[in-house]
């Protein structure tokens, strides 16, 4: 079974529909981008799979024993987030609530795996080093430890890279595959259309058009080649 199945979902606010008739399904090790014109969904999208809107119409099924509480999520900063003023060590920790149930502390396990995390994401240096004075690519490798830490399966990612300079866009997106090919099932909304297409395993296009399939399927589709049109196109 996938790790989640999407069926016939409508997606909008107060009975207002934005997308609709949306089926997809994601299986454990697959690398999704979500892919439209601003305005069409993606964001909703994602929030309604993190169970924090309910959809107008459709399900959303779980499968693999795959919880709500396992789903790693790093949305788009704002400005207040930036300058939030905690130490990066506190922020990984927090991805660990969901696993702490009623107790009001963490256990040496989930410390650990907040250490282990912040391994990976090369900032363990960083660990006493106050969240707002780093720059704005360690401020997302810090959020995407703490997204870890919530999950060992599936990571929802809402422009991971936006604002960031190329060098710094590319390492975070060499951290993203890297986490893939470790294991990690990947659901990545980007307005980066080529690098949608360099990474992904899978793209899934809402707004006047809809298609989900795999990146190759999508380059030879209609919906894909006047995607890539426009984008190309919006940047001469």
């Amino acid at each position: 079974m996938a790790l989640l199945t999407v069926q016939n979902l409508s997606l909008g606010y107060d009975s207002h529909a934005i997308a609709e008739n949306l089926s997809f399904t994601v299986n454990s090790g697959d690398y999704l981008c979500i892919v439209g014109e601003n305005g069409s969904g993606k964001t909703t999208l994602m929030k309604t799979l993190l169970n924090l809107q309910e959809p107008l119409d459709g399900q959303i099924l779980t499968g693999e024993g795959l919880k709500k509480n396992e789903i790693g999520y790093l949305p788009q900063q704002t400005i207040v987030q930036k300058d939030f003023p905690a130490s990066v060590r506190e922020i990984v920790l927090s991805g660990c609530q969901g696993r702490c149930g009623m107790r009001p502390f963490y256990n040496k396990a989930e410390k650990k795996l907040a250490e282990e995390n912040m391994e990976k994401m090369g900032i363990s240096g960083l660990r006493e080093r106050c969240y707002r004075e780093l720059s704005g690519g360690q401020q997302q490798r810090v959020l995407l430890a703490r997204a870890l830490c919530a999950t060992g399966k599936i990571l929802l990612l809402d422009e991971p890279v936006s604002g960031l300079d190329p060098k710094v866009t590319a390492e975070m997106y060499a951290l993203i595959e890297g986490l893939n090919r470790g294991g990690i099932t990947i659901i990545m909304i980007s307005h980066d259309i080529e690098a949608a297409v360099r990474y992904a395993s899978h793209i899934l296009h809402i707004g006047d058009a809809l298609f989900f399939g795999t990146k190759d399927e999508y380059l030879q589709s209609t919906a894909g080649r006047l995607f890539l049109m426009q984008q190309k196109g919006g940047e001469a």
